[in-house]
């Protein structure tokens, strides 16, 4: 992640109302702080699914792994991977981490508490501030190394937490890196040399990224309640990894709202806003949410990839032409944070500059009622 993300909301501080640290435990009734309805989300109501749709699954070791990336990414933005090389043994520890954190007292979690204008540490969601209701859900932000945070939590034994996260980010680095070599192929972008920022051995090793543990309790009323608002990422793409909790979902156009089911030893895969840019709207980024569910804690970790913190992302010059020209202005990642910060959902549309010939829209306008201030 780019070493002064922070800055990026420094302008756009959590309200006050919104440090505030329930038990969720002890709720037994749904604050009206917490119920959303229709007006609240702007998007398809709940009961706005697609039950005969799903989420591609690509299996990594198939030969035709990179077509059907492809496909997917143009179609849906987002896909299930098996195969991908991560050890179950690895995801049940990360996991195993995530519960013992969360399930900590609140007063004890509140030690590494993420400052209003902060990044790292345990918090609300940041797109807390773009809606009138709060979200069922507790959240913790790593950048960079996880130990100065562990260590208020865990003093005598924060080493050992600190060893599975970090472990995790390197293999999910390597993952990211070969995913996205693979969506790249799929768009014709094969030479090292046509992505620069890869470094010398294609590896990216300059890249940047971020881990975010998501934590959603059992709720009394999960119908009126939201896990996670709807967003896209800002990265180029997210790795996520869920536990045997349903709850995550994409907007599917034409189709509502769909529910990626949990994958035994799978991990979901969405386009963030850079992969969005870089493809010039060819790979649309994912508008997703959470819902919550009335008897399972859900839990989740979100590995967020993006690029080196000078490197400007722009539609590549290989997927440009007479017919094809460039939809958005360069950008860095701090860049683009910043103006996610101000613009939410409309940050995409902030950074074009021009209208696409054959009539496509940004995922976020597909809805131009939402409300981002």
């Amino acid at each position: 992640m780019p070493s002064r993300l922070s800055d990026a909301f420094r302008g756009q501080p959590i309200h006050p109302q919104q440090l505030k640290h329930p038990d969720f435990t002890s709720l037994q009734e749904l604050p009206d702080s917490y119920a959303w309805n229709q007006r609240d989300d702007d998007y398809p109501s709940g009961d706005a699914f697609a039950t005969d749709q799903s989420v591609p699954i690509i299996d990594l070791n198939d030969p035709n792994a990179l077509q059907g990336i492809g496909h997917a990414c143009k179609t849906w933005g987002v896909f299930q991977v098996t195969n991908h090389g991560i050890p179950t043994s690895l995801l049940d520890m990360v996991e195993c981490t995530s519960r013992t954190l969360f399930s900590l007292p609140v007063h004890q979690k509140l030690k590494a508490a993420r400052s209003p204008d902060g990044v790292s540490g345990y918090g609300f969601a940041r797109i807390s501030s773009f809606f009138s209701k709060l979200m069922w859900s507790e959240g913790f932000t790593i950048v960079g190394s996880p130990d100065e945070h562990f260590r208020l939590i865990w003093p005598q034994d924060y080493r050992n937490y600190c060893d599975v996260i970090k472990e995790y980010k390197e293999e999910m680095k390597k993952l990211a890196g070969r995913l996205m070599w693979l969506m790249l192929g799929s768009l014709g972008i094969i030479a090292k040399q046509d992505i620069k920022w890869a470094g010398p051995k294609g590896d990216f090793k300059e890249a940047s990224a971020v881990l975010q543990l998501n934590y959603y309790p059992a709720c009394p009323d999960p119908d009126r309640a939201m896990g996670l608002a709807a967003h896209t990422d800002s990265t180029l793409l997210t790795i996520l990894y869920q536990n045997s909790t349903s709850g995550l979902q994409v907007l599917k156009e034409g189709a509502g709202w769909v529910t990626v089911p949990p994958l035994p030893g799978g991990l979901v895969i969405n386009l963030g806003d850079l992969m969005h840019i870089l493809s010039n709207g060819s790979y649309p980024s994912i508008l997703h949410r959470a819902r919550v569910n009335r008897t399972h804690h859900r839990f989740s970790v979100a590995y967020l990839y993006g690029p080196p913190s000078s490197v400007k992302i722009s539609p590549h010059p290989k997927l440009l032409g007479p017919a094809q020209p460039p939809l958005y202005r360069p950008v860095t990642w701090n860049e683009y944070l910043d103006t996610k910060a101000k613009h939410f959902n409309k940050a995409l549309s902030s950074v074009r500059v021009c209208v696409p010939l054959n009539g496509l829209v940004d995922v976020n306008e597909h809805n131009n009622s939402v409300t981002v201030g």
